[in-house]
């Protein structure tokens, strides 16, 4: 077999046959249905002969701008095939967005999914080296540039089979398979090209840490367009697993019950949302229910790391998990043994917890240019205060200013069109991450910030956003934060409260019945949180503590431009968006 992402679909296919490969959720009736690696594989064929007869082949940029389902898969092998080169745009990009990669890359032809993508697309015909439109949903517009997919599908003929065995035959590992434009937390959006063997390289190493079997079923909710998902659900055809696309991923917790998955990769911020959500239900529980629950969280914290518990614990987390570790595990669907996470920082308490109710979260660090996976933590050995053991096959080491480099056969091929951005961080498969960290004397990676994030204040001292943030942000009152100080004077802040907890949690504030704008601006609420931080930041240098903060009535989303579409704060917006209130705080 090719080291070669069709191929080892192909042949997989090949294996399994009538085996499922995907599920989806049937909206209508909210059961699963099971599609076939044989079905897989003719949908692959189709589209691949498709895209030959309209005129695309080795090298040519197509886009794929759709929620998760199966045919964005289909549409990513199928272009694959050809020899082309897929670029993923998040389902919720703007025109703007879109048009500079459209333009960046000379793309002719797109796959969207539904309305609101679609008139994105069409916006673009008359703006762009954009052609041809090829819609997942079935629509009722009618215009000579967008075509269905059940149309698109029948397009290819015998013909062209010839032509695809001929670009089958010559694919080869150096390929690129896909340029993915990172998120841009700050400055413009750069394309990492990623070449197959990349891919491939990324299902050795991880086949080697993790214990993925063709027994496992994966539910994908993160977006197919990020690294992470796409190189995971590629990972789960290479183990053989089935894979079930969620196309909303604010219904995930609604859905686990129905998939019942037995793994799923995630970001921190959905044990976040998780947590919080846990919480919330916790302070409407009588005393006694709460020290139950307080004692059972407890028994799971000493279980954490031990190959065999003594006989007295055993006892003990056994009746743990009757009252309440199982019920935990149940909001997962009741399956669920292990996560892969990554994407941003996490705090290690958080993580504990969930390690603690007997979910295996395997916390890593990685990048776009390194195809996603650089470390994480092994299942016989770990340090949860890290991001995990290096993977195999990679090299790992700390350059100037604690600068992580990372060498292998993951590491991209350069930036699309911007050699002078690629030359600043790569050299050969050397690339410098631009991300500060150490390796601990157990060789364990801790990733500590990005240099770029860090500050400098106008005192000449160095600061550490992502350490106070997560200091801070542990806080169960605290939804979001984002510390401000680069030549400035002093350290500020700027947070969103968890306005439901803190309604349930101190009814004597009497915010029932206020908006959150009232809130934000209440005397009692502003001085809780002064209490608060004080508190978590006692041990921290004067330099490091915050000084001042802002509460803010709305928390940073995908929708106000706050979040990134991989859930990560757009600091260099959210600061400019507030300048104003920034500002106040260094006046007064």
């Amino acid at each position: 077999m090719k080291n070669h992402l069709v191929h080892m679909v192909l042949q997989r296919a090949k294996k399994y046959g009538s085996r499922p490969v995907f599920k989806l959720i049937n909206e209508d009736n909210h059961k699963l249905e099971n599609l076939s690696w044989d079905f897989l594989a003719k949908k692959i064929n189709e589209v691949s002969k498709s895209l030959i007869s309209l005129g695309y082949s080795v090298e040519s940029k197509v886009g794929i701008f759709a929620n998760n389902r199966p045919e964005w898969s289909m549409a990513d092998i199928g272009i694959l095939s050809i020899r082309a080169i897929v670029v993923p745009f998040y389902g919720t990009s703007n025109k703007e967005q879109l048009k500079y990669i459209v333009d960046e890359t000379e793309m002719e032809l797109m796959f969207v999914d539904d309305a609101v993508q679609l008139e994105k697309a069409m916006w673009l015909l008359d703006k762009s080296t954009l052609k041809t439109i090829i819609t997942f949903s079935e629509h009722s517009i009618q215009h000579s540039a967008v075509i269905s997919w059940s149309d698109f599908c029948i397009m290819g003929n015998k013909t062209q089979d010839i032509v695809l065995s001929n670009l089958l035959e010559s694919a080869n590992e150096e390929d690129i398979a896909s340029i993915i434009y990172t998120s841009g937390t700050t400055g413009e959006p750069k394309g990492a090209m990623l070449s197959h063997l990349n891919f491939m390289h990324c299902f050795k190493i991880n086949d080697l840490r993790l214990d993925i079997t063709e027994n496992d079923q994966s539910l994908a909710f993160l977006p197919l367009s990020h690294i992470f998902e796409r190189s995971w659900t590629f990972f789960i055809m290479y183990c053989g697993g089935t894979n079930t696309f969620l196309s909303n991923p604010k219904k995930v917790i609604e859905v686990l019950s129905l998939v019942k998955p037995t793994i799923m990769c995630v970001v921190p911020r959905f044990f976040e949302k998780t947590y919080e959500g846990i919480y919330e239900e916790y302070q409407n529980w009588s005393t006694l229910k709460q020290k139950i629950f307080d004692w059972s969280i407890a028994v799971g914290h000493q279980t954490i790391g031990k190959k065999k518990l003594s006989v007295g614990l055993q006892m003990k987390h056994k009746v743990a998990k009757k009252m309440v570790l199982n019920k935990l595990m149940g909001i997962f669907g009741g399956n669920l043994r292990t996560t892969p996470c990554a994407g941003a920082a996490i705090q290690p308490d958080l993580l504990k917890f969930f390690h603690a109710i007997g979910l295996f979260v395997n916390y890593g660090y990685g990048a776009t240019e390194t195809t996603a996976t650089v470390s994480c933590i092994k299942t016989n050995i770990y340090d949860l205060d890290t991001c995990g053991s290096i993977m195999p096959e990679t090299n790992v080491y700390i350059g100037e200013n604690e600068e992580i480099i990372v060498e292998g056969d993951t590491v991209f091929k350069g930036y699309f069109n911007k050699p002078i951005e690629t030359a600043k961080v790569l050299e050969g498969k050397t690339f410098k991450t631009g991300d500060e960290g150490y390796i601990t004397k157990d060789n364990y990676l801790v990733m500590t910030d990005r240099i770029k994030d860090l500050m400098k204040t106008s005192g000449g001292k160095y600061i550490s956003p992502q350490k106070l943030e997560l200091l801070i942000g542990q806080n169960k009152f605290v939804e979001q934060i984002v510390v401000v100080g680069d030549n400035k004077k002093f350290v500020t802040a700027l947070i969103v409260p968890t306005f439901e907890l803190l309604k349930q949690a101190y009814p004597q504030l009497k915010l029932e019945k206020k908006s959150n704008l009232q809130i934000v601006d209440d005397p009692d609420v502003v001085k809780f949180f002064k209490k608060i931080i004080d508190q978590d930041q006692n041990k921290l240098d004067g330099y490091e503590q915050i000084k001042r903060f802002i509460l803010l009535p709305e928390p940073f989303s995908i929708e106000n431009n706050g979040l990134t579409n991989t859930l990560k704060i757009k600091r260099k917006h959210v600061t400019a968006q507030y300048q104003d209130l920034i500002d106040d705080m260094y006046k007064k």
